[in-house]
């Protein structure tokens, strides 16, 4: 049996969010965002450090507030980020956005303060075109990538991410003939969270400076891993930057140029600040020499992760009826889809995992735990016509706030438009 990572949340209160708000419901801790962003803000630097929340991760409205608040800036993948953000208060200039579609109206975003990091030749050729003499980031596809597998990896040949680092030559004359200067370069490599690869890519991406004789800030993305299983081994950002800032201080020695670090954690900071309560709905068993089921009310409509990735999460048990038995439990969702499974194998969706868990009945409560990010923001959203489901907020102070209503029905098909047969 492991320690639980959502121990800040006790059996009353567990019971008080079912109660108030039903389940499946998203439950974050206050506590947890502000250890995180703390945590990401000490990382190592050597002239300069900018902490980018990526958005994607969760995009609540209220963490995003807080996150501002406590002085981090943000990373957006869309436009439709940038857009949110700025419409719930988020400064315009503490927002940079790369893209694989970069948007028709993007120069109104640059006007507005939105810092644009070029992912394509193509999208550098419009940037340039626009704000010709300008200043301008680009991303780099490094050559390599750190994955749990291929989805995860946001690097090398398999990856559509960022220029090829091969295409120097090609970034260069687009920036020339227009008089642009590269003084941002981004790089990513993925969620495996390979100390290793991300030291590797660092270092790579400062040997590129040579090329881009501009650039000032070095965006090394994310991809620090958070241990969600007793197995993994959680990312030490004193160790990795460290190393960072040494490679940095390097390349002042031998440039003069002194660099501004940017990292973009988005797992990092949301992943273990909350989970997902729901309910045992229902238990089945395929005999003696099958598996004993666990459904829930939730499923891959709240947490699509292990349906998509083979990721795995622990699991915590609120009993009714406590008891020091276990016992092993495959667990599915609600879905009627056969991929609706949640104790996979690792990185291999397609096979069963059990768990051993405290033993179940039906109406328990089980928080599925280090959900707070790729899980909300995420989902298979209103597949066999399931809402979404409802944010809380556990305070410091022990108060619970609701930060997203759960959808209703009218909601949910509130944009249809149907012919009148």
């Amino acid at each position: 049996m492991q320690t639980s990572s959502c121990s800040w949340l006790n059996q009353k209160q567990a019971e008080q969010i079912a109660n108030d708000f039903g389940t499946p419901t998203y439950v974050y801790s206050e506590k947890k965002i502000r250890e995180n962003a703390a945590a990401c803000l000490a990382f190592p630097n050597a002239y300069g450090l900018t902490v980018r929340y990526a958005m994607k991760a969760n995009p609540n409205s209220s963490i995003l507030l807080l996150l501002q608040k406590l002085g981090i800036y943000f990373d957006a993948s869309s436009a439709w980020e940038v857009r949110r953000a700025i419409h719930i208060g988020i400064e315009p200039t503490r927002i940079s956005l790369s893209t694989q579609e970069l948007p028709k109206d993007f120069a109104s975003l640059v006007e507005q303060g939105v810092e644009i990091n070029c992912c394509s030749l193509d999208q550098l050729e419009r940037y340039a075109k626009a704000f010709p003499g300008s200043e301008v980031g680009i991303r780099l596809n490094p050559g390599k990538g750190s994955g749990l597998n291929n989805r995860l990896s946001t690097g090398g040949l398999a990856a559509s991410f960022g220029i090829w680092h091969e295409f120097i030559p090609q970034i260069n004359e687009i920036a020339q003939a227009s008089r642009c200067k590269i003084v941002r370069i981004h790089t990513h490599v993925g969620t495996g969270g390979d100390p290793d690869v991300w030291f590797q890519t660092a270092t790579e991406s400062l040997k590129s400076l040579d090329a881009f004789p501009h650039v000032h800030t070095v965006d090394l993305g994310g991809g620090f891993k958070i241990a969600r299983m007793p197995h993994e081994k959680q990312s030490d950002l004193q160790v990795v930057g460290s190393a960072v800032k040494k490679a940095i201080e390097a390349v002042q020695a031998r440039t003069g140029r002194k660099l501004h670090l940017e990292i973009e954690p988005g797992n990092f900071i949301a992943a273990n600040l909350g989970g997902i309560l729901s309910e045992i709905q229902d238990e089945t068993s395929t005999g003696k020499d099958g598996y004993s089921f666990l459904k829930l009310d939730t499923g891959m409509t709240e947490i699509l992760r292990p349906s998509l990735y083979g990721a795995q999460h622990s699991f915590r048990v609120f009993q009714k009826i406590l008891s020091e038995e276990t016992a092993s439990y495959a667990i599915v969702g609600h879905c009627c889809e056969s991929g609706d499974v949640l104790t996979v194998a690792n990185g291999d969706s397609e096979t069963l995992a059990p768990r051993e868990l405290p033993v179940c009945t039906i109406g328990d409560l089980i928080m599925i735990e280090d959900a707070g990010a790729y899980c909300a923001a995420m989902p298979a959203k209103n597949y066999n016509s399931f809402p979404e489901a409802s944010e809380v907020m556990v305070l410091e102070n022990g108060e619970i706030r609701e930060v997203r209503k759960r959808q209703t029905l009218d909601q949910v098909i509130q944009n249809e438009t149907p012919i009148k047969w």
